[in-house]
Formats: structure tokens, sequence, C-alpha cells
């Protein structure tokens, strides 16, 4: 699935299930909830904090495709194309951080 189909089966799922989009405000706070949590499972998992014993069954995917939904909501909401978006992003940074990432002695 590219970007514009995730968009358009987001939007068609608000249309049937959701009743409407929540409003932009609502949405960037879910936006940074859902962020949260993947911080939450990052950092206990991979990071240097113990897990908690009800953080062990979390699913690092499920967030991660929690921020997603919200971040495809707000596009469509405020008539943003991702795929054109990320498309052009990924230009930019190949031309611009080639040469720049290779030469990084900290990656070496």
């Amino acid at each position: 699935m590219n970007i514009q189909n995730a968009q358009q089966a987001v939007d068609d799922w608000i249309k049937n299930h959701g009743v409407r989009y929540f409003n932009e405000l609502t949405n960037m706070a879910q936006l940074t909830e859902e962020v949260g949590e993947v911080a939450r499972i990052i950092a206990r998992r991979y990071g240097e904090q113990s897990e908690k014993e009800s953080d062990k069954n979390k699913d690092l995917g499920e967030e991660l495709a929690d921020v997603l939904f919200v971040v495809l909501c707000l596009a469509n909401q405020t008539g943003v194309d991702l795929q054109d978006a990320f498309d052009k992003k990924l230009d930019l940074k190949t031309k611009r951080d080639h040469d720049r990432h290779h030469n990084n002695e900290k990656l070496k």
C-alpha cells in the first residue's frame, strides 16, 4: 500500500466508522500521546530504563501504526498529499545528506 492509498483507507474508515475527523488540535494532542507510547516502549525495551511487567506485552508495531494513523488523519484534514510530500523530502535528503553521512566519522 502506498501513502496515497493509506490516506484514502483512513478517510474511508473515518467516514464509515469514525463519524468525522476530530479537529486538528485534538488530533495533534492524540499524536503527541501516541508518540509518547512509542517513546515509552523504546526507552524501556531498548534504552537503559527497566521494562515494567505491564509494558512487556506492548506491541511496538501497533503503537507505531497508531502514530501513522493520526498523521494520516492530520494530512487528510489539512489537505496535505503525504505521498508527494514524502517523495520530495526523500529526494531532498538524498541530495543533501549523501556525502554528509558518508563522511561522518561517527557513523563508521
